[in-house]
């Protein structure tokens, strides 16, 4: 009896973590999260694994004005992402581990041309329709909610503390 309780234990944290395992149908990448960026609200999927952050926004072919994907790193460092297969123009944000936007930087659709973040402590990064963080007046320094990130995070079947330092 042991021994099958701690083999559903087993299955059970395996089914809701967070794997490189896009089939996972507790750790999806479509799913949206309500974020605070300062504050300005807006929707956002997490790609928290290899796969999903090769995979980002490609193919998306109409993004609605308030909503992104939010690419997370274990480990802060310097960060490239490009646009292959992907349609529509993107501004992306690059967070360092305390939450505080550092960089915003155009990304244009179908390049493979990488946009670099000009700092190696890069933790987090939030792509965004272009223009969308100009025309919400977001700035660097401004901060994303580590509530609504924690809370994402949990849903995701992650723990915060994996992420949140």
């Amino acid at each position: 009896m042991r021994i099958i309780l701690g083999f559903e234990f087993l299955i059970i944290i395996l089914l809701t973590s967070c794997q490189d395992n896009p089939e996972n149908p507790y750790a999806t990448s479509d799913t949206s999260f309500g974020f605070h960026l300062g504050e300005i609200k807006f929707n956002a999927r997490i790609a928290c694994n290899d796969t999903e952050r090769q995979k980002g926004l490609m193919y998306v072919t109409d993004l609605p004005e308030n909503d992104g994907m939010l690419f997370l790193f274990k480990q802060a460092g310097s960060q490239g992402f490009w646009m292959k297969n992907t349609l529509i123009p993107l501004d992306i944000g690059y967070f360092t581990s305390d939450y505080i936007l550092r960089e915003i930087h155009p990304m244009y659709p179908r390049t493979l041309d990488s946009v670099k973040s000009n700092r190696d402590d890069i933790q987090f990064a939030l792509e965004m329709n272009q223009g969308w963080f100009r025309k919400n007046g977001i700035t660097p320094g401004t901060e994303l909610n580590l509530e609504d990130m924690a809370r994402a995070l949990v849903a995701r079947g992650e723990s915060p503390k994996e992420w949140i330092q």
